[in-house]
């Protein structure tokens, strides 16, 4: 159905295994694989900022007012995808299904003020492509112990008890408690000794358009002898992200493949940055492309049985936002 770039994978391996620091970016069907080594960033109209890594330059001020618009698609529209996702699930193909949008934007903001006045866990702009602000961790590793924390679940911040009713809303729960296992049992395709230390982590997420609460938990394992220093190879095995695809993974994929009818290019893929010893990467959500003339927000959720589509609709809009504030 597509094919994963096996010989950038390798390379990744070789790098790792000398210890030579590199940032990667892989997009969400792992084709297109892109390496820079640390010497090699500046040159490639990277801005990367991370929580342990940062090429940026100095912040200039925002000498203006935000001026945000989206143009989502009807209701109608989004139900056609929404549904050919609901009948696969009834079939029994698939118990979560994520499934995503791309809807037209229009800032008065460049690509590149995004990126220097938006707040998050990970940033990274791309040669005037694209422009992210992701408060998603995919995976980290740290002295030979892999970490992943999935993130699954959102609402509006300025509900009554909001973090409370996301903690017990059945729905949201459900798609929480499906990703933990799905990256539980991914990570134990890598690791040892695999365990869920934090479940259903509330986190606060600022910005412009409204305040939001997401949910995430913890999950850790030893990674396996056979896979230490192996950066090309872990990855390889972990893609595309459990958090971003659904369950079970492969007819999943080729549900979204269907379902969605646009390309989500690196949008929901990874990237992360090997500082020669460990690694910190995210996954690439709240993502702005520019396709032309046009800029694209591309966002979206779980669906699962319990899903109903006004909802999904809801929750699709509500990600389309900047945190600038």
């Amino acid at each position: 159905m597509f094919s994963v770039n096996h010989q950038k994978f390798m390379e990744m391996d070789e790098l790792s295994i000398q210890k030579i620091p590199f940032f990667f970016i892989i997009d969400f069907l792992a084709e297109n694989v892109e390496i820079f080594k640390e010497n090699e960033i500046e040159k490639s109209g990277l801005l990367i900022d991370f929580q342990n890594f940062s090429n940026t330059k100095s912040k200039h001020e925002l000498n203006k007012k935000t001026e945000w618009k989206s143009f989502p698609e009807t209701l109608e529209s989004f139900k056609k995808g929404f549904d050919e996702v609901q009948k696969n699930i009834r079939f029994g193909n698939s118990y979560l299904v994520n499934y995503t949008r791309k809807t037209k934007i229009e800032t008065n903001l460049t690509l590149e003020e995004i990126f220097y006045h938006s707040s998050a866990k990970y940033k990274v702009y791309y040669k005037d492509f694209f422009v992210f602000f992701s408060p998603e961790t995919f995976v980290k590793i740290i002295d030979g112990k892999i970490l992943t924390y999935p993130m699954k679940g959102t609402i509006d911040a300025s509900l009554d008890n909001a973090a409370e009713v996301l903690k017990n809303d059945k729905k949201e729960k459900a798609e929480h408690y499906t990703v933990v296992d799905l990256l539980r049992n991914d990570l134990s395709m890598v690791a040892d000794d695999v365990k869920v230390d934090k479940f259903q982590h509330i986190d606060f997420i600022k910005t412009q358009q409204m305040d939001l609460y997401a949910m995430s938990s913890e999950i850790s394992g030893n990674l396996k002898p056979e896979f230490d220093g192996k950066l090309g190879s872990i990855m390889k095995k972990l893609l595309p992200a459990g958090s971003i695809l659904g369950a079970p993974k492969p007819k999943t994929l080729e549900i979204i493949l269907n379902a969605e009818g646009y390309e989500r290019g690196y949008y929901t893929g990874v990237c992360g940055w090997f500082d020669g010893e460990n690694v910190d990467s995210c996954v690439m959500i709240r993502f702005i492309e520019k396709q032309g003339d046009e800029l694209y927000f591309k966002s979206g959720g779980g669906i699962t049985h319990m899903s109903k589509s006004e909802d999904e609709y809801q929750e699709m809009k509500n990600k389309i936002y900047v945190p600038i504030y």
